[in-house]
């Protein structure tokens, strides 16, 4: 049944369906990601970056919060070809048999962008901007006491949104081929747009020139090659729509 025999009421259900699956699978995750999170955060913390940094818990509660966010996150991101694909079944009766198959196809993208993303951050940006700050605390003469909890939240403040914004190239090819967004209006707002990664890069960062141009400029290319993949899948709309115009005129 397509989405245009469905009503509103079985629209509901199917939406239903695929949340619970989501749910279910995500709880399962959860679970395994329990055993993971330890070896993790004591991998992260024997890094070349954190080695010479003495993590202190200032609550008592610190070590327990850093867990359970590890576990949500490493479950989270195994869930995610789950979530993308149910989202992808939901809205698969509304597309073309091409579509479908091509569309299908971005899922395992989007999670090698995620972690492609998240790795350039933390193997690149983090070690860059912890040494930056060290060296500074170091002119000043500042012994710096360094709180677990701080450390890792600065960490999720880098590498999580890289990791989300690294996705921008699948969600722009996906737009485009639904006709939402065309490679014409991406060109036509790309200063509007270069402005606003460069505010994104500013929370992202430390105030620091430096660090802030190494987060800029790969979401810049990055916005420029969303351009260039929207022309291609643009191109390919437009095929696709004079090929169902010949076979419309045949019958």
């Amino acid at each position: 049944m397509s989405h245009k025999d469905m009503t509103i009421y079985e629209h509901i259900g199917e939406l239903r369906k695929r949340l619970v699956m989501t749910v279910v699978f995500l709880f399962c995750a959860m679970i395994l990601s329990f055993f993971l999170a330890e070896p993790l955060i004591v991998y992260l913390q024997g890094a070349d970056e954190a080695k010479e940094l003495t993590m202190n818990a200032f609550r008592l509660t610190d070590p327990v919060k850093i867990y359970m966010q590890f576990a949500f996150i490493i479950a989270f991101v195994m869930t995610s070809p789950v979530i993308l694909y149910q989202f992808w079944a939901f809205i698969s009766p509304g597309l073309y048999e091409k579509e479908r198959k091509v569309t299908l196809s971005y899922i395992p993208v989007s999670v090698i962008l995620f972690i492609g993303g998240v790795a350039f951050s933390y193997f690149i940006l983090f070690p860059f901007v912890v040494d930056f700050m060290t060296r500074i605390a170091d002119r000043l003469d500042i012994n710096q006491v360094i709180g677990i909890n701080e450390y890792f939240q600065f960490l999720f403040q880098l590498t999580i949104p890289f990791g989300i914004l690294f996705q921008l190239p699948v969600v722009i090819m996906f737009l485009t081929r639904l006709g939402i967004v065309t490679p014409m209006f991406l060109s036509s707002i790309r200063k509007y747009a270069y402005f606003v990664l460069l505010v994104i890069a500013a929370f992202i960062t430390p105030p620091e020139l430096l660090s802030h141009m190494m987060v800029t400029v790969p979401l810049l290319l990055l916005y420029e090659l969303s351009i260039f993949i929207s022309r291609f899948s643009y191109k390919k709309v437009l095929e696709a729509e004079e090929l169902q115009a010949r076979e419309m005129e045949t019958k």
